[in-house]
């Protein structure tokens, strides 16, 4: 990217509401200028800022997957004033997308290893991209198991459903979805909390096994020792911080913990490394 606050024209393309509740929506955009896409050249893992001139911009992670070509996907939380102006956008309309920003997950360092994939609510956007690189033909046999604890607070909460159920289907990964809570009679999944699914579910740690997390802080908590009881080393625990993040660049600080700024330094860290910052997470 040659000017890093200078966002690609983009047009967004398709929108489809993710959850029941319409907090949340995928929005698929294109790029309007030729070449842009190619120099927009993202890893699973990395994030972006969607840019609304007059409004603002928000940073939020990338949930298309590199395998993906053709255009940019991102699934937007009603939260605030870009996220709602956003929200009431509509297909064919014109705005911005500054990135790609970050670092990603270590994908050459997880070659020819198991992968423990935890996710937890609307986090779980980087994670799909992670999910479908890896499954992704021309990659799959470069990892070893392939293991997914997905959790939402109900059914109709959880993101991505057609493709997690297609996800389960395949015997080249192991699924475990789980809602904190239902009434409902036909769910035939897990119930219960993702540490305490983690727990139960996850295979235990070797040499050869490591952990991506993404998802509220408070389940990034309460995950960690769910994954030191199976023997998990700290260095085998990947975790993506996306909250909190501004400028996207590290110019701001209103992202660091301690001498790290989680949009420039991260935001994928090692709890290795976590452990040598201030105890905010």
């Amino acid at each position: 990217m040659e000017n890093p606050y200078m966002p690609y024209p983009v047009r967004i393309d398709d929108i489809e509401i993710a959850t029941e509740d319409k907090s949340l929506k995928t929005f698929k955009f294109v790029f309007l200028n030729e070449g842009d896409e190619e120099k927009f050249a993202y890893h699973a893992g990395q994030f972006a800022e969607l840019s609304i001139p007059g409004v603002g911009e928000i940073p939020i992670g990338i949930a298309s997957s590199p395998v993906e070509k053709g255009f940019v996907k991102f699934t937007v939380f009603k939260t605030g004033v870009v996220t709602s102006h956003l929200h009431n956008m509509k297909v064919g309309d014109i705005m911005g997308l500054r990135g790609p920003l970050g670092n990603w997950y270590p994908w050459d360092k997880l070659e020819n290893k198991n992968v423990v994939i935890i996710g937890g609510g609307f986090a779980f956007t980087t994670l799909r991209s992670s999910i479908i690189y890896m499954l992704d033909p021309a990659n799959r046999s470069k990892f070893k198991n392939i293991d997914v604890v997905y959790g939402a607070r109900s059914p109709g909460m959880l993101l991505y459903r057609d493709e997690l159920f297609e996800w389960e289907k395949r015997n080249d990964i192991n699924m475990h979805i789980t809602v904190d809570s239902t009434d409902d009679p036909s769910w035939k999944y897990h119930t219960g909390f993702v540490p305490q699914i983690v727990e139960q579910n996850a295979p235990k740690a070797d040499q050869d096994t490591y952990a991506i997390i993404c998802g509220p802080p408070i389940m990034i908590k309460f995950t960690q020792p769910s994954l030191t009881q199976l023997g998990y080393k700290p260095h085998q625990i990947i975790m993506s911080l996306e909250n909190r993040m501004k400028c996207g660049i590290g110019m701001c600080g209103r992202c660091n913990i301690g001498k790290e700024l989680v949009c420039k330094d991260g935001p994928v860290f090692t709890l290795d490394e976590i452990n040598q910052t201030p105890k905010e997470y």
